[in-house]
């Protein structure tokens, strides 16, 4: 039987979101922004494959590790086939942003396998990564909005609820349209 040992995610992507921050205010340059979105993909990849070997939940590593690969590739695959310079020139590989994709890839794994508990830091750090390719000159707002949408899509085709009882809970929106999700103990 496998046991679900909860953790506390904001605590560790407070201390992420507070190192970032630190230092940017030590320098605002592009190197910066670049390792702080680095630190960010790596970060919540890392995690994406971390809590499922820490909780033995060899099913979620595997949803992990499909979710971001097929982001990965699919991120890719649109920079081999759209010819999108880069802001700073270094390249045509701009369209879309694979850091971003990634990212969005492994918070949706996180939120959708392990619950809300996890949305907010783990959305908030993909979101980070996202800006901080844009603010480091390496992408356009569109390559991270289309990496953003191609990591979510990844992580809802191939992640499945770790329990029946993690729910994740609803927006405003789909509260009006009469759907009722929630987490349940």
């Amino acid at each position: 039987m496998i046991k679900f040992i909860p953790m506390k995610p904001r605590k560790s992507a407070a201390l992420l979101l507070f190192i970032g921050v630190a230092y940017l205010s030590g320098a605002s340059d592009r190197d910066a922004w670049e390792i702080v979105g680095n630190i960010g993909v790596y970060g919540l990849v890392g995690t994406a494959a971390a809590v499922p070997v820490y909780t033995g939940d060899w099913e979620g590593l595997k949803q992990a590790i499909f979710s971001v690969a097929s982001a990965s590739a699919a991120g890719l695959a649109g920079k081999a086939v759209i010819d999108a310079e880069r802001p700073d020139g270094s390249g045509h590989d701009s369209f879309p942003s694979n850091h971003t994709a990634n990212a969005f890839a492994a918070a949706t794994m996180l939120t959708l396998r392990y619950g809300r508990e996890f949305a907010l830091p783990a959305y908030g750090i993909a979101a980070l990564t996202g800006v901080a390719r844009v603010e480091a000159d390496k992408h356009y707002w569109k390559d991270v909005a289309a990496g953003a949408a191609i990591g979510l899509i990844a992580g809802w085709i191939f992640t499945r609820s770790f329990s029946e009882n993690i729910h994740i809970a609803g927006w405003a929106g789909m509260r009006r349209a009469g759907i009722t999700v929630s987490i349940q103990d």
